[in-house]
């Protein structure tokens, strides 16, 4: 019985190893990176704010900013998980920390591999001007943040001394400002406002002013209303108190004017609302002179004198007087000039339009959307009401529908009834 053939076995090659399985996605999150530090924003609030706002860049090599060093005392890492990640809390915590040594790993990898930027290159030159740019917004952030406390403790003893100038001048400029507010709502409504209302206003008006000066009747403040300086030299927060009260006294004085004429124009309509705009602009310039020439005397008795030498008092008062000259030759120029707008007659946009004129364009205002009362015909051959008209004009200089240039560059309207709220100090 012959024996069976030996098996020849022949030699498989090595099989590659299979490839891992593709990594699972993690389960959505979302993480932001903000590091804020509460004992830096303690000790450095101005250098914590303008790193976190990007306008400084933290120092990669300072104290708790080095790559690698761990989380500083106060750090606070914010981390939002999903609903639905699964793992317990140490599971989270420890990819957390899993997931920060890699981003530092792969930041040191990255710092290695980039080539050192040539000496004198352009790229060393930015890197050593933002180094040193940073160097002095952080010596300046430094210097605030030590006189800062200083600072508020002096405004703080500021306020204690001057408290009733303090309080005098938040009530005043309150009161200014919802008295031009309701001056303004109430030349916006025309025919519809009431006269009773007015002269509640009115009353109101008379009672705060005089009442002020009553309770400061032993004051410097009546002296200056009549051009006269002051008795004594005035100290130099105390010239600035008599200005400003005076100042908003007096532009409260001219709201009593104004409503007296929104009295007189109730039922203003056409040439009489153009006219109402024209007197509530004349009284506001008006204003504005006097209230340029009502600092001068308290300015005046301040610059003179005599204990700083007659010499250097002298060229302080002429300097001043100067620049004041200047200011009051243009307030004169522009009350004059309204003066001269409001003794004309005509148009300096338009002209009355005709009958067939206005049939032609339909008889139909586009700014009230009513029949056409007194029309004007503007320059670009748009027609519209008066008043409509009148009123658009306070604000604009272009016409309501195609957006022509019509009315040239004159003075700025006060028709509205507003007043100037900037305080005239000097």
């Amino acid at each position: 019985m012959a024996a069976p053939p030996p098996t020849q076995h022949h030699a498989q090659p090595p099989r590659a190893p299979s490839p891992p399985p593709p990594p699972q996605p993690p389960a959505p999150s979302r993480r932001y990176g903000v590091h804020f530090s509460a004992s830096s924003f303690i000790q450095a609030p101005l250098t914590a704010l303008l790193e976190y706002s990007g306008i400084l860049r933290p120092d990669p090599g300072g104290g708790a900013h080095q790559a690698g060093a761990g989380a500083g005392p106060g750090e606070v890492s914010i981390r939002i998980v999903a609903p639905g990640e699964a793992g317990s809390s140490s599971d989270r915590a420890e990819e957390v920390i899993v997931e920060e040594e890699q981003e530092e790993g792969h930041a040191a990898r990255a710092r290695a591999a980039e080539p050192a930027p040539a000496s004198g290159g352009g790229e060393g030159g930015r890197e050593s001007s933002s180094s040193y740019q940073r160097y002095d917004i952080q010596q300046v952030a430094r210097w605030v943040e030590q006189i800062l406390p200083f600072s508020l403790l002096l405004l703080v003893v500021f306020i204690r001394q001057h408290l009733q100038g303090f309080f005098v001048t938040i009530w005043i400029a309150a009161v200014m400002f919802k008295s031009n507010d309701i001056l303004r709502k109430q030349t916006a409504l025309k025919r519809e406002r009431k006269i009773p209302v007015l002269v509640g206003i009115t009353v109101l008006f008379v009672v705060h002013v005089f009442g002020f000066y009553w309770c400061y009747k032993n004051g410097d403040l009546v002296r200056p209303l009549v051009m006269l300086p002051p008795k004594e030299i005035p100290p130099f927060w105390h010239a600035i108190f008599i200005i400003l009260v005076n100042d908003t006294m007096v532009r409260q004085t001219a709201m009593i004017v104004k409503c007296l004429l929104l009295m007189y124009y109730k039922n203003s309509r056409g040439r009489s609302y153009r006219r109402q705009g024209q007197m509530l602009t004349i009284v506001e310039y008006f204003l504005l002179l006097y209230r340029a020439l009502l600092p001068t005397p308290v300015w005046y008795r301040f610059f003179l004198n005599k204990e700083y030498g007659s010499l250097f008092s002298s060229l302080t008062t002429g300097l001043y007087l100067t620049f004041k000259l200047t200011s009051v030759v243009e307030k004169v120029q522009s009350f004059l000039t309204a003066l001269r707008a409001l003794s004309h007659k005509d148009f300096h946009y338009g002209s009355y339009a005709t009958s067939e004129q206005v049939i032609a364009a339909g008889d139909m205002c586009a700014i009230c959307q009513e029949k056409m009362h007194v029309p004007i015909l503007l320059r670009c051959k748009h027609i519209f009401c008066e008043d409509c008209v009148s009123e658009w004009f306070e604000r604009e200089r272009t016409c309501p529908l195609c957006r022509a240039l019509v009315k040239p560059a004159d003075l700025r309207s006060f028709g509205d009834g507003s007043t100037s709220l900037f305080f005239q100090l000097f």
